[in-house]
């Protein structure tokens, strides 16, 4: 290098700011690679550089209120539990602590210690508070970090996911903006004709019945013509209220695409009412949604139901691994998606019985078809196997055991065409086509009561997947009354729900204290962690446990988490905290076998978080930190 080249870096050098290399390291890590310019420059003018030897403490519990933010900048720190040492856990470079501690105005409860030679930018409380003030994106960060930080992986996926899957609108558009004209309505007094005559000349397929108060009150369509008038042979003249379809489906302006597809689905119906306190102000239907989706959920639902035959089924069971990757790139949450998976599974498994009661004539009793594990939470992912059941009532004259017999075959046939729709049988045998899952009513409540009065922790491991029991064909009124007694005995069972809690506590999350995570050692899935085991079931297990102990009817994970909070028995913050950490690793799940499904690989839950980008591996440490603390709560509750 001649001397006019070193003279000009020595001349670039002079005028670059001295926090330049602050700033770059900074522009790095989460928040603040989505902070305002001035504000990371603010930052990196206020802070100074610490260092702390290997094994010394940075922070320890107690004493005075916290006095300063660190920032990792080389090197690792472990976080301790003084109450329980097994709780550690490691952050490593662009990680921030106490947070909690600055945040609340109090002592850090974690005791913080360099695990190597480590270097730390830190900033006073007083400059902290400062920066709270002037940037909105640290305050977010700090007062919901994981759903801050959520929130950007999920962008980022979606980015990725974009280029893929193109030409689609957010299913997150809001129903405002899909009426796109005044609803087309009528009183009930008008006549079919006079509606029909409407509708034919503003050229909709369907009419609103509302008051003068434009309160909708019922729905008529071409099908009801088909089906109500001309096949009934009614006079044109009649009140439409006679033929119209009575209390209509409606949801509010606000109310997003997503969730109107639901109702669709579900219900089965094309139309769906907008009403906005009370009043009606449009009308969405199935079409507008089409317009969304290039593999639409209401028509793909409606496909389902209507299928002929086993085998467009199964090509039609091919269409929700599509569709979830197409809502995957359009913003859908992971919450939205696992129960839209639920949602298709559950009109397959009712197609599936429709088509063999059909081909094999229907059994001389009633049964009711139930859902235990993860169709009854709601929340299954494309990997998922059969967990089913059949409760059914007797009859007199007759014993169990008899409509048991009469029953198993039909079951039989039901979990070898499910299996053939790509829902594998449950190695454990949990399926109505084992004479264990086919009970009458009395049957399953002394089972039940036999795991509750009796049950070992080795038990529960295996049984505690019933206790999220759904109804998805026949009357629900049996597994209403089982519900309620199951309730009752586990609220007033202490032996029980301690069972319970220790059977939960020996899975724990796979947080090292060496590394990062613990990783299977050998198999096939050396190096990888088993997100659904060691990550989701942590959650599934103490939301459980908690709805079981305090009568909650809920079966979903975050619906029970977020009923806990309303009876105030767990706070808030800690329930949103919980319910973040839950939806990223579901999160991880669903990309995993997207990613598979794509492949054509079998699918598994397992991930290398080596293969994990920066952001996501920090999000999913916290994401089994919050893991911990559920199981936490359990241990603090029952003494274990």
């Amino acid at each position: 290098m001649n001397s006019a080249t070193d003279s000009k870096q020595a001349s670039e050098n002079r005028a670059r700011p001295p926090t330049a290399p602050i700033v770059e390291f900074l522009l790095k890590h989460a928040p603040f690679d989505h902070m305002l310019a001035e504000h990371v420059e603010w930052l990196a003018e206020h802070v100074t550089l610490g260092f702390y030897a290997k094994d010394e403490a940075i922070v320890e519990p107690g004493g005075a209120v916290a006095e300063t933010f660190y920032i990792i900048k080389q090197g690792r720190v472990r976080g301790e539990s003084p109450r329980h040492r097994a709780e550690a856990w490691e952050l490593v470079v662009g990680e921030c602590f106490p947070i909690g501690a600055l945040i609340a105005h109090r002592a850090t409860t974690t005791r913080h210690r360099a695990v190597d030679d480590t270097f730390c930018f830190e900033l006073s409380r007083e400059d902290f508070e400062t920066l709270l003030e002037k940037s909105v994106v640290f305050k977010g960060f700090c007062t919901s970090r994981l759903a801050t930080l959520l929130a950007h992986a999920v962008r980022t996926m979606q980015a990725d996911l974009a280029t893929e899957v193109t030409g689609d609108s957010a299913l997150n558009t809001p129903l405002k903006a899909l009426v796109r004209r005044p609803p087309v309505t009528c009183l009930p007094s008008t006549t079919i004709h006079a509606a029909l005559d409407a509708m034919n000349r503003e050229r909709i397929g369907s009419i609103v019945v509302a008051d003068d108060k434009r309160h909708p009150l019922g729905v008529f369509t071409l099908h009801d013509l088909l089906s109500r008038v001309i096949v009934a042979g009614l006079d044109l003249g009649t009140p439409i209220e006679r033929v119209m379809s009575r209390e209509p489906q409606a949801l509010p302006p606000s109310a997003f695409a997503h969730e109107a597809a639901m109702v669709m689905a579900s219900r089965g119906i094309g139309h769906l009412c907008v009403v906005d306190d009370g009043r009606l102000v449009g009308v969405v239907s199935e079409r507008d949604l089409f317009s969304l989706q290039r593999v639409g959920l209401v028509n793909l639902s409606r496909s389902i139901k209507h299928a002929p035959d086993l085998e467009s089924l199964i090509r039609l069971g091919r269409d929700v691994h599509r569709l979830v990757a197409q809502m995957l790139a359009q913003g859908a949450s992971v919450h939205q998606l696992t129960q839209i998976i639920t949602l298709l599974n559950d009109h397959i498994t009712r197609r599936v019985i429709e088509l063999s009661l059909a081909e094999h004539g229907a059994p001389p009793v009633e049964f009711t078809w139930l859902a235990f594990g993860s169709e009854g939470r709601l929340e299954q992912t494309l990997k998922t196997d059969q967990d089913n059941g059949i409760v059914f009532s007797v009859p007199a004259g007759q014993t169990a055991e008899q409509v048991r017999e009469q029953l198993l075959p039909l079951a039989r046939v039901i979990n070898e065409a499910l299996d053939a729709c790509g829902y594998p049988l449950c190695v454990g045998k949990i399926m109505a086509s084992n004479p264990e899952c086919c009970l009458s009513e009395s049957e399953w409540e002394s089972r039940f009561a036999r795991w509750i009065d009796q049950g070992s922790p080795e038990d529960l491991l295996k049984a505690s997947i019933y206790f999220d029991l759904r109804v998805l064909y026949g009357a629900d009124d049996k597994a209403k009354r089982l519900r309620a007694a199951v309730l009752r005995r586990t609220a007033s069972t202490s032996r029980f729900l301690r069972m319970l809690a220790e059977s939960a506590l020996r899975n724990q999350p796979p947080l090292g204290l060496v590394r990062d995570f613990l990783v299977e050692t050998e198999g096939e899935h050396a190096h990888a962690i088993d997100l659904k085991r060691r990550g989701t079931m942590p959650f599934v297990d103490g939301a459980r446990l908690f709805a079981l102990a305090h009568g909650i009817e809920e079966t979903n994970t975050n619906a029970r988490l977020r009923a806990l909070a309303k009876a105030g028995i767990v706070s808030a913050s800690e329930v949103d905290a919980w319910c973040d950490a839950y939806d990223f690793i579901q999160l991880l799940r669903l990309r995993r076998h997207r990613a598979q499904d794509a492949k054509g690989e079998p699918l598994d839950n397992y991930v290398n978080p080596d293969e994990l980008n920066d952001l996501d591996r920090r999000i999913l440490k916290e994401a089994f930190r919050q893991a911990r603390k559920v199981q936490s709560r359990m241990a603090l509750d029952y003494q274990l």
